[in-house]
């Protein structure tokens, strides 16, 4: 079984090509994080947001990561964070192509 780790908050920019290049260093960070599979990271211009979705191996691992992004984005001064964490239905989202 995978978690899914779902977060999102207000952002008001970079976005695209200058948030690639602002955020390198901690694209880089978080792909070190333990039981991390993969990131998708989200951002929308329009509606003034950004986030990710996050496949962890474990469950222990999704949490803490939580609790330290949310953490590092309080201490940017970021509020109104909203953060999940799920399980997968494995069988069912290999069905739907899920990279798993």
């Amino acid at each position: 079984m995978n978690f899914i780790v779902q977060v999102d908050f207000p952002y008001s920019g970079p976005f695209g090509e200058q948030m690639s290049a602002a955020m390198q260093g901690l694209a880089e960070d978080i792909a070190a994080e333990p039981g991390l599979v993969w990131k998708i990271w989200t951002e929308s211009e329009k509606e003034q947001i950004a986030g990710g979705v996050y496949l962890f191996d474990n469950e222990a691992d999704a949490r803490r990561y939580v609790d330290k992004h949310t953490a590092r984005l309080t201490a940017f001064g970021i509020t109104g964070i909203r953060a999940l964490v799920v399980s997968t239905n494995d069988p069912f989202s290999r069905i739907d192509r899920a990279p798993l």
